[in-house]
């Protein structure tokens, strides 16, 4: 059996090696590169043909969104599964609408990992344990007319995330180094398709949600 070439993308040094001693001393798997952003994801994707890609989405100079993005356009053969710090389905969902065929989160055991490699080399998809539960949870309280953070775009989903932290508009201007009055704009569209009536309303519903944001 051939072993199932694979390149690690994630900003964190020790994620990545620990990941790649874990997974070449499986006789399945072959690490073939890693790499600690999403340009660099890009390139050495094009250069290794890997058969799965593990993607951290929260990289920079762009996201393993954007890599993601790139790569299926380039490299439809290669198999993406992202991975996260967060328990996000909104990320989650947008991760498989642009092509990733796996997610699961840095909470996932190094069994599940595998599994998720596994599953999704063999033509499936898979979605750890942990968005799933966070999944069903949501259905079960959602209503057809309830907002949801699934319609927010990715730099929508960053700024609600910052605002949860505390931070405020010029903070996160700063942090995220744009104009004020984009984030200003930003913040306009996530209360409009929230169907909020204004940023009090938008903090209650970040609190109130904090299971899935």
């Amino acid at each position: 059996m051939n072993k199932i070439s694979i390149l690690i993308a994630d900003d964190h040094k020790l994620i990545r090696e620990t990941w790649s001693y874990i997974l070449n001393n499986d006789p399945r798997f072959k690490v073939v590169a890693a790499c600690g952003n999403g340009e660099e994801a890009v390139e050495l994707a094009k250069e290794k043909h890997p058969g799965i890609i593990l993607m951290d989405i929260n990289m920079s100079p762009f996201s393993g969104l954007e890599a993601t993005k790139q790569i299926r356009k380039i490299i439809p053969d290669s198999k993406i599964i992202g991975v996260t710090m967060h328990s996000q389905p909104a990320y989650a969902k947008k991760m498989l609408q642009i092509g990733a065929k796996g997610y699961v989160t840095k909470n996932s055991s190094k069994e599940e990992m595998i599994k998720a490699i596994l599953e999704v080399y063999q033509g499936n998809k898979y979605v750890c344990e942990e968005i799933r539960n966070i999944l069903s949870d949501q259905s079960l309280e959602e209503t057809a007319d309830s907002p949801s953070i699934n319609t927010l775009t990715e730099r929508e989903m960053q700024i609600i995330n910052l605002i949860k932290q505390g931070f405020s508009s010029k903070e996160i201007a700063s942090n995220l180094e744009i104009s004020l009055k984009t984030v200003e704009v930003h913040r306009h569209n996530i209360l409009k398709k929230l169907k909020l009536k204004n940023s009090a309303s938008l903090v209650n519903f970040i609190n109130n949600s904090s299971t899935y944001i």
